[in-house]
């Protein structure tokens, strides 16, 4: 109850409510310095810890953002909050070591923003120009992690990238997820005035309804990559190209039209790779790839071991052994972690079951952001 001697609360002004934000902010910038301090305390511990220490830890990024978005209740949107905190994580990353990243380039893919949305901005992030050279880099120890594409919830799995896993003693780290959209992007100021179209092949295929509809008559040149397409298209007279608004400069581009894939419901799924295995999250995944001698009722069997312990298999891709004709791998992901007493035993009874090889190629956080 307020008193009559209280002093009265001053007037809500403008000036009143961004002074009150200064403050806030004040508070805010104090508070990421303390967390700053403290991330250098944890570099310092792992460093007199010795050995081979993981700086970066996927299963304690994920139960951060896992705790944070339970207790979120706005105003913000929980999409900006995980936003902020993947540049504070990657900021705070920093203090400890400077990690380095290949992904499969060049710039402005949409491989590239999953680097960046899995790693944040200060990540050293390095381009290279095939799915074997992300591979190579990291198994040569000269970048820490790579990101590979592996699906596209249309088009399916990028083959490349399942059979190196198999061949690699590199393992999946985790899992980033990224919506397909695509933008007609132009130095034109209207639509009218495109005469020629340049874009990645499987862009231009994701695009090809509203194309089919909109620009019938356009020549289309397929380029090697968006970045490559966005080059060639910079210098001619008359050209749009197949982009992300968000890859280009905004002062020399003009977004024509938003959104013309085919598909709004349409993913990309990338893969981070490195050595070693994430300890458990507590909401995990396990990828791994077994085969079997060609016999009737095998893949039914094999099949049985999972289903009679409740493991829920989220996706099973068959894919030819390249060792002899008709002769097949299958590539399987599942819910839980390999050290999940569950699928640790599931696992240890497949890997017993005569005529099976299995490979396990990773235990990984399920997608967070």
């Amino acid at each position: 109850m307020t008193s009559m001697l209280d002093p009265p609360e001053p007037p809500i002004t403008l000036e009143y409510l961004r002074q009150a934000i200064d403050q806030i902010d004040d508070r805010i910038h104090d508070l990421l310095m303390e967390r700053a301090q403290r991330v250098r305390q944890v570099g310092e511990y792992k460093e007199r810890q010795g050995g081979d220490v993981a700086f970066y830890r996927p299963e304690r990024e994920a139960h951060i953002h896992r705790r944070l978005e339970a207790r979120h209740r706005g105003p913000l949107p929980v999409a900006a909050l995980h936003r902020i905190y993947r540049e504070i994580i990657s900021a705070s990353l920093n203090l400890e070591r400077r990690l380095s990243v290949v992904y499969l380039g060049p710039e402005a893919t949409f491989t590239h923003q999953a680097a960046v949305k899995q790693f944040g901005s200060s990540t050293l992030a390095l381009p290279v120009r095939s799915i074997d050279e992300v591979f190579q880099e990291v198994e040569l120890r000269r970048a820490d992690y790579g990101v590979t594409p592996i699906e596209n919830s249309t088009e399916g799995m990028v083959h490349h990238t399942l059979d190196r896993l198999v061949d690699s003693p590199l393992g999946i780290w985790g899992e980033i997820y990224l919506p397909v959209s695509h933008d007609l992007l132009s130095r034109e100021r209207d639509l009218a005035a495109i005469r020629v179209l340049y874009g990645q092949s499987t862009t231009i295929a994701q695009c090809q309804t509203w194309l089919t509809n909109h620009l019938p008559h356009v020549a289309v040149k397929e380029c090697p990559s968006t970045a490559a397409a966005v080059w060639e298209a910079r210098r001619e007279v008359g050209a749009a190209v197949i982009a992300c608004a968000l890859a280009t400069d905004p002062y020399e581009w003009n977004l024509l039209v938003p959104h013309i894939e085919n598909r709004a419901d349409n993913e990309n799924r990338f893969l981070v790779i490195g050595w070693e295995m994430p300890a458990r999250s507590g909401q995990d995944k396990t990828s791994l790839m077994f085969s079997f001698p060609d016999q009737p009722g095998f893949l039914h069997q094999v099949l049985g071991i999972f289903a009679s312990r409740d493991i829920n298999l989220t996706r099973i891709e068959s894919r030819p052994s390249l060792k002899k004709a008709w002769d097949y791998r299958f590539f399987v992901d599942l819910e839980g972690h390999q050290e999940d007493p569950p699928v640790a035993d599931a696992l240890a009874a497949l890997a017993a079951t005569p005529g099976v090889a299995v490979k396990i190629l990773g235990s990984y956080p399920r997608k967070v952001l």
